[in-house]
């Protein structure tokens, strides 16, 4: 069956990649580690904004997440400049960076019913 995709979910997806890459190759910050994944991208009805949601493989601190969304907020000019080259769009969204815990949140969840069924 084939799925119809709209044209906000093929620019979520490119986004997503493009985004992802520019994090792991382009920012040359030495705080931002290769621990960080983009889980999920958003966009706006009339496509001016993206929601982009990080996950911490490595969940350190609360402070450690806060430096790290605001070295990437800071970082969006740079990477909203970098997406302007690579997808071919009349108004590039600006870009705000959430930290996603489903991640953390599912770890915890699976840990109580581990814990449940052992008992």
């Amino acid at each position: 069956m084939l799925k119809n995709f709209s044209r906000s979910m093929r620019l979520e997806r490119s986004l997503h990649k493009e985004i992802a890459t520019i994090i792991q190759f382009r920012l040359k910050d030495p705080r931002i580690n290769s621990l960080i994944t983009i889980s999920e991208v958003k966009l706006s009805s009339d496509l001016s904004y993206a929601k982009i949601f990080i996950t911490f493989l490595q969940y350190k601190n609360k402070k450690y997440i806060e430096l790290i969304l605001s070295i990437l907020q800071k970082a969006e000019g740079f990477i909203r400049s970098l997406l302007n080259k690579n997808i071919y769009l009349r108004i590039v969204p600006k870009l705000c960076f959430i930290h996603d815990v489903s991640f953390i949140n599912g770890i915890f969840i699976s840990k109580l019913i581990s814990n449940r069924i052992l008992n």
